[in-house]
């Protein structure tokens, strides 16, 4: 005897039933991303060489006695020189912003491909990511969660270093002013708010590597291409921006405008540079991040 055939409804409504208090805003806490992103090694050594990085140039100060530096950071987008070095021991703040100036070309530039490149690419390789998706994590939650840790983290990196650069510089030079390679110095209650605001701008300029890493880490399943991809294209631009017979066309590169946070060290704060890198940086990114999340949508995900 034939088993009775169930009506179209029972079919329908037995063929996907759905878990009770199943939320898909619940899903993948952004919690539970940060956790195990922290727990990370890469992480964790990268946390360790930024830490370690003022250290190593009081060490080097100590070494080679007082900076005497010939290069400075660009103002208002590389147009002005002003020269950071020469100034670097003479307070906390000063030892900080030298840091920072030290640091922003590269070094903080792979923290930020670090955290955003490896952060879908490492779980296809380890063949996680289709049992992510199907727990069931929406492919917009697991890209939302993934991005706004890998950013947080990345802004974690970028404080972490004058913060780490203050306490140093305090105990090896002491706290005072800002003083100005320009001229004139800074009091101490303007000196956080202005680095504050260097952070910042550092910060938004690398939103086009983490735009790139983003994007390259929905596309490859070798977090080490999707890193090493964005580092490499940010030099390409720093290369270009330095192509003087470009003209007025390097002011659409982020790179033209990555120094432009000098402006914020002059007696007289001025937002022009930083606006226009802003605008630029910003502008890149968001078509960056909507490239990663329209193709990740539509990627047939096999590992």
């Amino acid at each position: 005897m034939s088993a009775p055939v169930q009506p179209p409804e029972a079919r329908v409504e037995t063929a996907h039933p759905e878990a009770p208090g199943y939320r898909a805003g619940r899903t993948l806490p952004l919690r539970v991303e940060a956790m195990r992103q922290l727990r990370r090694r890469r992480t964790l050594l990268m946390g360790g060489i930024l830490a370690a990085l003022p250290f190593i140039l009081i060490i080097a100060f100590a070494i080679g006695g007082t900076p005497d530096g010939e290069d400075g950071a660009g103002g208002g987008g590389g147009g002005g020189r002003i020269n950071l070095m020469d100034v670097a021991t003479e307070s906390a703040a000063n030892f900080a912003a030298t840091s920072l100036f030290v640091s922003a070309g590269f070094l903080l530039v792979v923290p930020v491909a670090l955290f955003c490149g490896d952060t879908v690419a490492s779980e296809a390789s380890w063949s996680s990511l289709r049992y992510l998706l199907a727990a069931p994590v929406p492919r917009v939650r697991l890209l939302w969660s993934k991005l706004v840790v890998a950013l947080g983290f990345s802004l974690a990196a970028m404080v972490l270093l004058p913060l780490v650069a203050l306490v140093a510089g305090t105990a090896a030079y002491g706290w005072g002013p800002l003083k100005l390679p320009t001229g004139g110095a800074l009091s101490a209650g303007d000196t956080v708010p202005r680095l504050a605001i260097v952070v910042a701008f550092i910060f938004v300029s690398q939103l086009v590597t983490a735009g790139l890493a983003f994007w390259l880490s929905t596309k490859t399943d070798a977090p080490l291409g999707a890193v090493g991809g964005a580092v490499g294209l940010t030099i390409v631009g720093n290369v270009l921006d330095a192509v003087t017979a470009l003209g007025s066309w390097r002011d659409f590169l982020p790179a033209h405008w990555q120094f432009a946070w000098a402006d914020a060290l002059q007696p007289q704060l001025e937002w022009g540079g930083m606006i226009k890198g802003t605008a630029v940086s910003v502008t890149y990114a968001l078509i960056l991040f909507a490239l990663a999340f329209r193709g990740f949508s539509r990627k047939d995900i096999v590992s």
